[in-house]
């Protein structure tokens, strides 16, 4: 009996944080819709000058008819990390379970003291948790600056279609300032005044950042030095492609790109190297190691774990370094 009220306690631990977790996703998740497809948050009305040539680019229509469509976009931010990351994930731990120098005892890993998750599960949900939380936050941080800054798209003005001649535009030089000032379609103008920064440029160097890390910091390429880095340059050229083409199409300033990119890289950087540690993995306890743990012990005190990955990988190093010192 005295023995089961520890086990208790830690458990409700354990739920108590994965229970924040949950909400604190949720919210982020709400916070995200919210921004995305409803008028909760009102775009600042941002003014023009007339005939400002900076505005007048050709409309090349919606954005469904774009070189990168929004569902092409969202299909490969999605879809992509979560395939390379699960198969990757999968195979590398199939490796090392097989491997002769892998402790048959250690086939869990410890979450706080009261429950075991294999390994390949946790490191997986981990990984792709903080990717899908990145996304969001992403999405958050470019929606709050569109909506604060309301800047002009390029084709503003051929969308807006303003009466010039009753806006007493016959000196170029004016101001104009008031919403009532455009006859266009106000789908258009809304969509017109919501492009700093460049939403499909930051979610598309964040995912391309984020994998680009993931193959850098767990991939073994025996034989050769060139995958690892055809693969992270190979991603990041897509997410430069993305935001070349919204440039091309005049639906994007450099400067709405520019700071997509910097919104983009700055989030995935900071989840990776903060959060994710460098997809490192947490600890997998030997039987020694359990009977020893305090019950005191929490999850955010799980330190020091080396993962089936891990192993593997400083197995690798140590064949390398010895074949180094008999050469």
């Amino acid at each position: 009996m005295p023995s089961t009220h520890p086990r208790r306690k830690e458990q409700r631990k354990l739920y108590q944080s994965l229970g924040w977790e949950l909400v604190i996703m949720a919210g982020t998740v709400m916070l995200a819709y919210y921004f995305e497809y409803t008028d909760t948050f009102n775009v600042h009305v941002q003014g023009f000058f007339c005939y400002d040539t900076t505005f007048t680019k050709p409309y090349m229509g919606p954005e469904e008819t774009s070189a990168v469509p929004p569902v092409l976009l969202y299909a490969v931010v999605a879809g992509l990390p979560t395939l390379l990351i699960t198969i990757t994930e999968t195979v590398l731990f199939l490796v090392q379970y097989t491997s002769k120098e892998f402790d048959r005892s250690e086939k869990t890993v410890a979450t706080g003291d009261c429950c075991y998750l294999n390994p390949l599960v946790r490191r997986t949900f981990r990984f792709l948790g903080v990717y899908t939380f990145g996304l969001f936050t992403v999405d958050i941080f470019v929606n709050a600056g569109q909506v604060v800054t309301g800047n002009l798209a390029p084709y503003f003005l051929t969308v807006c279609k303003p009466n010039y001649t009753a806006l007493g535009c016959q000196q170029a030089l004016r101001y104009i300032s008031h919403q009532e000032a455009c006859t266009g379609n106000q789908d258009d103008i809304l969509r017109a005044r919501k492009t700093f920064p460049s939403k499909e440029a930051a979610l598309s160097v964040y995912a391309a950042l984020y994998l680009a890390m993931y193959v850098t910091c767990t991939f073994q390429a025996r034989g050769t030095h060139l995958v690892k880095p055809v693969l992270s340059l190979g991603f990041m050229c897509l997410a430069f492609l993305t935001g070349l083409n919204r440039v091309a199409e005049y639906r994007n300033h450099w400067s709405d790109v520019i700071a997509g990119f910097i919104i983009g890289m700055a989030i995935a950087t900071f989840l990776v190297v903060c959060v994710v540690h460098n997809f490192k993995g947490k600890l997998l306890l030997s039987e020694d190691s359990q009977v020893d743990q305090q019950p005191n012990t929490g999850m955010l005190s799980m330190g020091r774990v080396e993962s089936p990955l891990e192993k593997y990988i400083a197995s690798q190093v140590s064949s390398a370094v010895l074949c180094v010192q008999e050469e």
